[in-house]
């Protein structure tokens, strides 16, 4: 009997990590696919439309120092902006996700350029790191940028 419950509980834990590691890759396919949706989004909306699209409620984005708590205030920052013909490219270099696939983050490379008020073209190239949570319904939405 002993023998019995320890194979048995050797099988519940080996489907237990094969559930585990289907539940990561799923949701980092997932999260691959909302980048790429969010990247697009991005050029074919506007910066600010994307960012405010794929926000969590609580969402946090620090930009040059300046931390925006909320969507309330990602909205708010993205839309004073006085920079025009902003575009904004990333890719992942980088996913990974949770063990019950809830949460995970990206990093890569991103490219901006944009007209400063004055009329002069500006730009900047660095290293992005989002952290994304799945939604209620299921979505993937960042909470940290």
């Amino acid at each position: 009997m002993v023998r019995v419950v320890i194979v048995f509980g050797l099988l519940l834990g080996g489907v237990s990590v094969a559930f585990a590691q289907a539940s990561r890759d799923r949701a980092k396919a997932e999260i691959l696919a909302a980048e790429a949706r969010f990247q697009q989004m991005a050029a074919d909306s506007g910066v600010a439309v994307a960012f405010e699209c794929f926000a969590a409620p609580d969402a946090v984005i620090n930009r040059s120092d300046i931390i925006m708590v909320g969507i309330d205030a990602i909205v708010k920052h993205m839309r004073s902006s006085k920079v025009t013909a902003v575009r904004l490219q990333w890719k992942p270099d980088f996913v990974d996700a949770s063990d019950d696939g809830t949460l995970g983050y990206t990093y890569g490379k991103y490219t901006f350029s944009a007209i400063d008020p004055d009329g002069k073209p500006i730009s900047s190239t660095g290293i992005f790191h989002t952290v994304w949570r799945r939604q209620p319904n299921g979505e993937w939405k960042y909470v940290w940028d």
